[in-house]
């Protein structure tokens, strides 16, 4: 059941205008057909000039009160009286909102329209001449600052726990990953993406062995054999020492070392197993499952998220951060390109013209029906009022109109009837 939405019995300050307004166009539509009355009255049975002026007077009244009739039947019963087709706002109120809705669908909510508006609007040259100014960059940046910042300060550990364990996981149990993890290892090493981390490796490990020289060499001893002596064994181990060290500098420095080369073969073949092999797809499946159904992956997961957050929540606070500042020249660069290049122009207004076709082929008669649902739950009376304080001043000139045009009509149709 719709309940009926009154508008409430105080008026704002503009409605308190216009119902002056309004008065004061009714009072003199009233007096001109007062006055039509009175000259009406006074030249009653007059002869001569006098019975064109009573002839005018008479169907100025007419008009007058035809009109009258006219304008009021939109929102009452004239005279109270419930005579058919009067009132028509408060009684037939969903049908003109109908009406007004698929007028609005037609002419203002078509896709055909829509595009012609966004190709006359010009949207990325307006668009890059506005980020092109520092001053409307750095408010875009600002904006958006506040928006992620306020997004991500809503997002709590229950939230992204929750999305881990409820979403995010189980799908990742279900899709398989060994062939997408083969092709991207094998992207990476055939891009040499890796390398960087090899180096790393390469660099920590021969630190690692120039500063523990004698608990490497102590490692090794635990593998000689007990019926060596004791010298031959320090000096074993004291050149395997040596060696591992020179070995591992050699890599390091060499970028096409065999070691390096072997460990690039054999990351490509671990990329082609986990492709095509069964038994290794199978086993990197395993060890997959056995991973993230471990609990502590989604207190690992949530604790990176908070370091990650907390990061960018310092950066969008931070006016003076390498992320705004990095946003801010973004924004401009954009801005110049859309100006300077034509080919940008047209892409952006296509796909803003596509993005608003869609919307509105998708959503337009929805938009459209709110004028519908909200016409249909107002209050009808109150509604008519409302309609009438801010169109009923200009209909009262329908009234004088009528008045000054029914005396005229009336002054030539009785000169004609005389004359003829």
């Amino acid at each position: 059941m719709t309940v009926p939405i009154s508008f409430g019995v105080t008026d704002s300050a503009a409605d308190q205008a216009r119902g002056k307004a309004l008065r004061r166009m009714r009072g003199l539509a009233l007096g001109l057909l007062l006055l039509a009355a009175l000259v009406f009255i006074a030249t009653q049975g007059e002869q001569g000039p006098w019975a064109y002026v009573h002839a005018t007077a008479e169907a100025a009244m007419v008009g007058a009160i035809a009109d009258w009739f006219a304008v009021s039947a939109l929102f009452r019963h004239p005279l109270g009286i419930p005579i058919p087709h009067t009132a028509i706002i408060p009684t037939r109120k969903l049908a003109l909102g109908k009406s007004l809705e698929e007028f609005v669908t037609e002419n203002f909510l078509s896709e055909a329209v829509v595009r012609d508006r966004i190709a006359d609007a010009e949207v990325s040259r307006r668009l890059g001449t506005w980020l092109r100014e520092e001053a409307n960059a750095s408010r875009v940046v600002d904006e958006v600052a506040a928006l992620a910042r306020g997004g991500l300060q809503r997002i709590t550990d229950d939230d992204v726990a929750s999305l881990l364990a409820g979403e995010i996981i189980p799908r990742l149990l279900q899709e398989p990953l060994s062939a997408t993890s083969g092709r991207l290892l094998e992207d990476v090493v055939e891009e040499k993406a890796h390398h960087g981390i090899v180096d790393l490796a390469l660099s920590e490990a021969h630190q690692w062995l120039g500063s523990n020289e004698e608990a490497v060499t102590r490692i090794l001893n635990t593998r000689a054999p007990w019926w060596t002596p004791q010298w031959l064994d320090e000096l074993v181990t004291q050149r395997i020492y040596l060696e591992v060290v020179a070995w591992v500098e050699d890599i390091s420095n060499d970028p096409h070392h065999g070691a390096r080369r072997a460990l690039d073969d054999m990351l490509r073949q671990v990329a082609r197993d986990l492709q095509n092999d069964p038994q290794t797809m199978e086993r990197a499946e395993r060890l997959k499952t056995r991973i993230l159904s471990q609990p502590q992956v989604v207190v690992t997961a949530t604790a990176v998220w908070n370091v990650v957050r907390r990061s960018l929540v310092v950066s969008l606070d931070d006016p003076a951060s390498q992320l705004r500042a990095r946003g801010l020249a973004e924004l401009s660069r954009l801005g110049d390109k859309m100006v300077s290049d034509a080919s940008m122009r047209e892409r952006v207004d296509r796909y803003a013209s596509d993005a608003a076709a869609f919307i509105v082929s998708r959503y337009g008669a929805e938009l459209a029906s709110v004028i519908t649902s909200t016409i249909d739950r107002w209050d009808g009376k109150e509604a008519a009022r409302r309609i009438e304080l801010h169109v009923g001043r200009d209909l009262q000139f329908i009234r004088i109109n009528g008045t000054i045009v029914g005396g005229l009509a009336g002054l030539v149709i009785y000169t004609l009837a005389r004359v003829l």
